[in-house]
């Protein structure tokens, strides 16, 4: 039997199991969106299961240029079983949810001014249609950190769409002249290869927030998504009105992302700069809170606890001015975690998800709670769904899965996050302190010590005194647990 799978979605290569079992139809509906890869996957660990291999292929056969088909002998089926292709179709799927809201990626806007300085703005254009449209519920919108990884890459949005698992692309682009901006924007069904929506605006550059709200509310109409109350007072409420804060701030993200104390000192200006242009901005205030939080937890500073304490107070001036931030409520959360108010780090975090369901670094900031509060498979299923947000997701998700696979007792999967995140970026020290101590709780001795000589290298004052403000663990006998495995690898006080 022939599929005839949604363009966009999945490759056009024709599957085949049985007669009658249309499996790929199965697992895509609904809404559900699966990759190629993941389905491929799913059939490998299947034939593993089944005892097939290259050469025997008794039960499930691959048919060169086709797919797949079964070959196995067909027995009748108890009443009460499970229709075969049902639970192929949950294999397939894994275990992780998959969306059934509309599903978007928002590209990077091209920047068509021909002053690369002019990058700044069109990143921040993008991420602030990003960042509303992940507020809401009804909606499935990947991640900044995903999107992003197409700026400067000629790409056909069918294999965006295919390579995301989304079925809708935002593309467009700005040129700014003296006091204009213009700015064209398509959303593309790929399943149809039609345009639901397309518009060229030109305005003064001062009109730029009515275009980010326009735009939003133009795509949320077009997908059709139903918005609460709450939802459509946060996709309206403007963060500042003054284009020269805005840039500065826009300015800031890419040194706050790279998490080294040079480029944390750079945003950290540009952030104060955009907040003495205007003081009542409140995603300035939640950013700026996020310096202070490196600071305190990656050593920057002389004091931890002073960092943690100003980053809370910052971050508490951001909710002042709009308490239905996402973002603001994350970075309050994970304040209170390294200032050990535990319970308190988990409301704030909570708040965060019900306030931005879809986006993916609040989820990952909740499943750093409950990891360290020992619930380490809600904290799974937290990660994952953060890691399908955002497909090309930043390194440091690695460094939190790896806590999670530790505290479930799954050391080798541990081991793998942070060596994978290490293989990613060399730079970073989190993965060495954890590599010394897993390395050590499992017996291997020499690899634990060989993991604190490296991270000796990066930084020479690193000790256990860092430790104890880097891993918040709730219980403290876990913690010494933890500290003593980094004696045994040679971590000096």
């Amino acid at each position: 039997m022939k599929l005839a799978p949604e363009p966009g979605v999945v490759s056009g290569v024709d599957r085949t199991i049985g007669a009658a079992v249309d499996l790929v139809g199965r697992v895509h509906g609904g809404g559900r969106i699966v990759s190629d890869a993941a389905l491929s996957s799913r059939i490998s660990s299947a034939q593993a299961a089944v005892g097939n291999s290259g050469e025997a292929q008794a039960v499930i056969r691959t048919i060169r240029s086709r797919g797949f088909r079964s070959v196995a002998p067909v027995a009748p089926m108890e009443a009460d079983a499970s229709p075969p292709d049902e639970a192929l179709a949950g294999a397939v799927a894994g275990a992780s949810p998959v969306p059934r809201h509309p599903t978007l990626a928002v590209l990077p806007f091209a920047n068509m001014s021909g002053d690369p300085g002019q990058e700044h703005f069109c990143d921040g254009m993008t991420d602030e249609i990003i960042t509303a449209l992940s507020k809401t519920s009804d909606m499935f919108v990947v991640a900044r950190s995903s999107a992003f990884s197409y700026k400067g890459r000629a790409a056909k949005v069918e294999d965006v769409a295919r390579e995301l698992g989304v079925r809708y692309v935002l593309e467009g682009s700005v040129r700014t002249a003296g006091n204009l901006v213009r700015i064209t924007g398509q959303l593309v069904d790929t399943a149809s290869a039609h345009h639901l929506w397309a518009e060229r605006y030109e305005r003064e550059l001062t009109d730029i927030f009515e275009l980010q709200d326009e735009i939003t509310q133009e795509v949320v109409t077009a997908l059709q998504v139903r918005l609460t109350e709450g939802e459509q007072a946060r996709l309206r409420r403007r963060q500042t009105r003054d284009v020269g804060a805005w840039e500065c701030f826009a300015r800031s993200q890419e040194h706050l992302r790279r998490f080294n104390k040079e480029d944390n000192l750079v945003a950290r200006a540009l952030l104060e700069q955009a907040l003495e242009r205007d003081p009542n901005f409140p995603a300035a205030w939640s950013h700026l809170a996020w310096t202070h939080l490196v600071d305190g937890r990656l050593g920057f500073s002389t004091s931890a606890q002073v960092s943690l304490e100003q980053g809370a107070a910052i971050a508490a001036k951001s909710l002042d001015l709009n308490d239905t931030d996402p973002d603001a409520h994350a970075v309050l959360g994970a304040m209170r975690l390294f200032q050990r108010r535990y319970d308190e780090a988990e409301a704030e975090c909570r708040k965060a998800v019900a306030f931005g369901p879809n986006v993916a670094e609040v989820l990952v900031w909740l499943a750093v709670v409950l990891a360290y509060t020992k619930r380490g498979q809600e904290a799974l299923g937290l990660i994952e769904k953060a890691m399908r947000y955002s497909l090309f997701y930043p390194d440091w998700y690695l460094g939190i899965q790896g806590v999670i696979f530790r505290v479930l007792g799954r050391f080798d999967e541990a081991i793998q996050s942070d060596l994978e995140r290490l293989s990613r970026n060399p730079d970073q020290t989190l993965s060495n302190f954890r590599l010394a101590a897993l390395y050590s709780e499992t017996g291997q001795a020499a690899l634990a010590r060989e993991q604190v000589a490296e991270l000796l290298k990066k930084n020479p004052h690193a000790s256990l005194h860092q430790v104890r403000v880097s891993e918040p663990f709730r219980d403290e006998g876990d913690l010494e647990q933890y500290l003593d495995f980094l004696r045994q690898a040679g971590l000096p006080e």
